[in-house]
């Protein structure tokens, strides 16, 4: 008797909307702003959320189907979706605002290269953010071009007497924006040597910062790099897992992740 095929729990719902609005946030960087009433109601959640974009299948935007594993396409296709941190979410105009590093040659960075008022598209979210723990100490904030929208809703978020180190590695200087910040932001950039594996210069970064206790610990980019990322805090460090969150957000080397 063959095995029984497991399905996955439903994502949220695919709501259909609009850009409203871009604007440039360095050469490497544009925000987009959409706009619908199909995003009225929608879950601001907490900061370094998520929401999953559909972008148009073959020049038009195709609802795809959710089979209990995964979204198709009628011809068996599978949909251009790609994750993203909602940097504001209007859920009574029903706006979201995303920012998208433009680099690759992928679908996401095409489109966002291209995209203008009126595009349509379509939002499932919001997905999980990051609980900020008002009572540390401390936190530390790593992660790469695709991690600092994520970086920047938390700086947002954060207590502004807390002292706060953020690191950030980047594939060229022009790449870097000042985030928001208080009085005990401390700021360092790294930028991706040339013939380096991304992250590389993060993961080496991170590994010689001097991680005090109770510092929480927040860090997203490329798998590879956050992995190492992880065993340097957890097996070198011995830091309890509920102070840190590590998360991959693409993978080096994989059709379609890095853009």
């Amino acid at each position: 008797m063959p095995d029984p095929v497991r399905l996955r729990r439903p994502p949220p719902p695919l709501r259909r909307a609009a850009v409203a609005a871009t604007a440039p946030r360095s050469p490497r960087m544009r925000r987009i702003t959409f706009r619908g009433e199909e995003l009225i109601g929608l879950d601001p959640a907490d900061p370094a959320a998520s929401i999953r974009l559909l972008l148009p299948h073959h020049g038009e935007l195709v609802l795809p189907e959710w089979n209990g594993n995964e979204y198709l396409h009628t011809d068996g296709s599978r949909p251009h979706l790609r994750t993203l941190t909602p940097l504001r979410v209007d859920a009574e105009k029903g706006e979201v605002d995303v920012d998208v590093v433009l680099h690759g040659s992928g679908p996401m960075a095409t489109w966002a290269e291209a995209a203008a008022p009126g595009d349509a598209v379509a939002i499932s979210g919001t997905g999980r953010g990051y609980a900020i723990d008002a009572g540390a100490p401390r936190f530390l904030l790593a992660g790469d071009e695709s991690a600092m929208p994520a970086i920047s809703t938390i700086l947002e978020a954060l207590p502004d007497h807390l002292p706060v180190r953020v690191i950030v590695e980047v594939a060229h200087p022009d790449a870097r924006l000042d985030p928001p910040g208080a009085p005990g932001l401390s700021v360092s950039w790294h930028v991706q040597g040339a013939g380096s594996a991304p992250g590389r210069e993060l993961a080496t970064a991170v590994e010689s910062e001097d991680v005090a206790d109770g510092t929480r610990v927040w860090v997203a980019g490329e798998a590879a790099s956050v992995q190492r990322i992880r065993r340097h805090l957890f097996d070198t460090l011995g830091l309890p897992r509920g102070q840190c969150t590590v998360r991959g957000y693409w993978k080096h080397g994989r059709a379609g992740d890095e853009d």
